[in-house]
């Protein structure tokens, strides 16, 4: 980290980064963003806090009920979504929740006043992996509301394409806790100091590396893919193929820690459609929009391997879609793989 960044604070660099909008744009800073971003900080020290006491506290295991997507709900699932939206929802500058937790939308009653943006959230991507201490995380997405600002928002504040997200970002809760995050000018990682209870700017402008040199995938589904998936998988597999060939296997098998290794050192991530189906296991609109936007402002992309995940318009919340993301040279070599393969 470079002395100069020492100093910036997760609120600091939002708040800059919001004037700096406004002075691209003409409209006049009010700040709700950076206010915005710094409430999810709080909910994800919070949560962070808990994760951190989970082989000492009594929130591991199964909660006893069964989600929107037909799993298993962990107890530290529901601590970290009741967390999220009691935080969001006093903070005045949201209109409406979506969690992949709950099946409908999640209004913001009186006497709390809906604010500027909608916001969706994956309280905890990765929970399977939350008795075996591995890596998991926070991911949210952040749309500017269509209705008139004071009133209540509505699902059609969320179903909307990633391209126009306002912002994204996650939280991953590892060997550190880091927050990254993007509002399409730029992708900033901030990690939090305990010791001084701050979200301190530790990645400034991440991109990915040109060299894509891990694939990250459960070769335990190989089975369920499609000829043309297999066939690109055992190419980037293969050390004397070409183009993308050698490509070391990385697989943890929690999305966002997959993501941000990705992210940090330069790979693909495929969880591809099921050949049977057609269809993707990933929800839309918490994991494959918000990580989608994140790569595309670090330089990478993300697909279905037939569309841009960016471009799809949503029409539930709780859609799923195949995932294919990282170097955007290696996803783009997927699409041609399995150009010829018509969706379903």
């Amino acid at each position: 980290m470079e002395h100069s960044q020492l100093g910036t604070t997760l609120t600091h660099h939002a708040l800059r980064t919001q004037r700096a909008h406004a002075k691209r744009t003409g409209e006049q800073p009010a700040g709700d963003f950076s206010e915005l971003l710094n409430q999810i900080a709080v909910a994800g020290k919070v949560i962070s806090a808990e994760v951190n006491m989970a082989g000492l506290a009594d929130i591991l295991g199964v909660a006893g009920r069964i989600n929107v997507q037909g799993e298993a709900v962990m107890k530290l699932d529901v601590f970290a979504n009741n967390t999220l939206v009691e935080i969001l929802r006093r903070s005045g500058h949201v209109c409406v929740m979506a969690s992949e937790e709950v099946d409908d939308p999640i209004d913001v009653p009186e006497p709390y006043y809906p604010g500027k943006y909608a916001i969706a959230f994956d309280p905890l991507d990765g929970s399977s992996n939350i008795d075996v201490n591995v890596s998991i995380g926070t991911i949210f997405s952040i749309h500017r509301r269509r209705g008139p600002y004071g009133t209540k928002g509505t699902a059609a504040d969320l179903l909307r394409p990633g391209s126009e997200l306002a912002a994204a970002g996650y939280v991953v809760y590892g060997s550190s806790t880091m927050l990254v995050y993007t509002t399409g000018t730029g992708v900033h990682g901030f990690t939090l100091d305990p010791s001084v209870g701050e979200f301190l700017l530790s990645h400034e402008d991440i991109r990915i590396p040109d060299e894509c040199a891990t694939y990250s995938t459960n070769e335990g589904n190989s089975s369920k893919w499609t000829p043309a998936t297999r066939k690109f998988v055992e190419h980037v597999k293969a050390p004397d193929a070409s183009p993308l060939g050698g490509m070391k296997s990385r697989y943890i098998g929690s999305l966002v820690a997959d993501f941000h290794r990705n992210l940090m050192k330069g790979g693909i991530f495929l969880y591809p459609a099921d050949a049977a189906t057609g269809k993707g296991k990933l929800r839309l609109l918490y994991e494959a929009a918000p990580l989608a936007f994140i790569a595309k402002n670090a330089g990478g992309y993300a697909s279905t391997g037939h569309q841009a995940i960016l471009d799809i318009a949503p029409e539930d919340l709780h859609q799923r879609v195949p995932l294919i993301i990282g170097n955007r040279d290696a996803v783009e070599m997927y699409e041609r793989s399995v150009a010829d393969e018509k969706p379903v």
